[in-house]
Formats: C-alpha cells, structure tokens, sequence
C-alpha cells in the first residue's frame, strides 16, 4: 500500500486492520502523534488528512491510501515552527507535552473549519462564524490535556491565528 504522508510517499504492506495511527507510529517511524485513549476519546492522536482532523486511533490506514496526510511532524521542524507551534511554545500551551501533537493538529484545522464558516454548537450565527473563546474551548473540546494547560492553548490558538489572519491580509 502506498500512503502520501507530509508531502512523502511511503510504502507499506500492513494488516487491513491497522490504524492510521499504527501505520505512522509502528511502521513507519512517525511517532509524534501519540496514542492516548485508543478510543478517539483524547485527540492525543489527531491528524489532518486532506486538511481535516481526524482522529488517527479510529480509523484504518487502507482507508487513506489516495489522501493527503499531515502529522505533527509535516508541520514544521526545529528552527522552522509552523506559527501555531512556534505560540504553542510561546504561550507555553503544554507541561508534560504529551497531548501537544493532537493539540497542535486540532488547532490548524480548526482554524480551517472556522474560514470556511462551519459552524460549531456554539455558532450564534450560522452564517458567520466569529472566532471568540467559546468557539475554541467547543472545538478543541475533544482534545484533552491531563496537565490543564487550556489557557495557554487557548492564547496560543488566538496569537496563530492572528498570524494567519495578518499573513493572508499582506497576500
């Protein structure tokens, strides 16, 4: 099977059972996005694939073969931060740094979500959606952090999303 994983091709023969998560971690050595719950409870393992999180654990990899799929570690890298890493680490959005993966992933296409005027639960008004805290907190609310670092996430999703919002103004 062949899977397009940060802009690589990769080739893998895997049981027809694993998850996408597995493919990345097990076999082959993409070990940022982390296993948690195993049950799409946590978000320690979510991925965007073709620009949407998901949740890696609760799908199979042979699903994927034809998507475009970005894990942490297509994000950026070490002296390169994507901006929504580099405010992570700013607004210090993690401790022990476990869930920051998933958070980081969940983040980006959230931000997406919210441009393209997807409503949440909490939309007051489903054909403009405002980018305020309740919208964060509800989108974000399926990532969970054991060290309760949510104020710092939050701060460093508004601070990313401001950069996106001046770099796309200066286009």
């Amino acid at each position: 099977m062949q899977f397009r994983i940060n802009g690589q091709t990769y080739t893998a023969e895997v049981d027809v059972r694993t998850s996408l998560l597995d493919l990345a971690r097990e076999h082959l050595g993409l070990t940022g996005s982390k296993k948690g719950c195993d049950h799409g409870q946590c978000g320690a393992c979510t991925m965007l694939v073709n620009g949407r999180r998901i949740n890696s654990c609760l799908t199979l990899a042979v699903m994927h073969q034809d998507d475009e799929i970005t894990t942490i570690e297509g994000l950026g890298a070490p002296g390169a931060l994507n901006p929504m890493q580099a405010a992570f680490v700013k607004h210090d959005g993690f401790q022990c740094g476990y869930c920051t993966p998933g958070q980081i992933c969940s983040a980006m296409g959230m931000l997406d979500e919210i441009a393209k005027d997807w409503p949440s639960h909490v939309t007051a008004d489903l054909d403009s959606v405002e980018f305020t805290d309740a919208e964060i907190q509800e989108r974000m609310s399926g990532n969970l952090c054991r060290c309760s670092a949510y104020p710092n996430i939050v701060e460093a999703i508004r601070e990313a999303a401001e950069s996106q919002r001046l770099a796309e103004a200066a286009e």
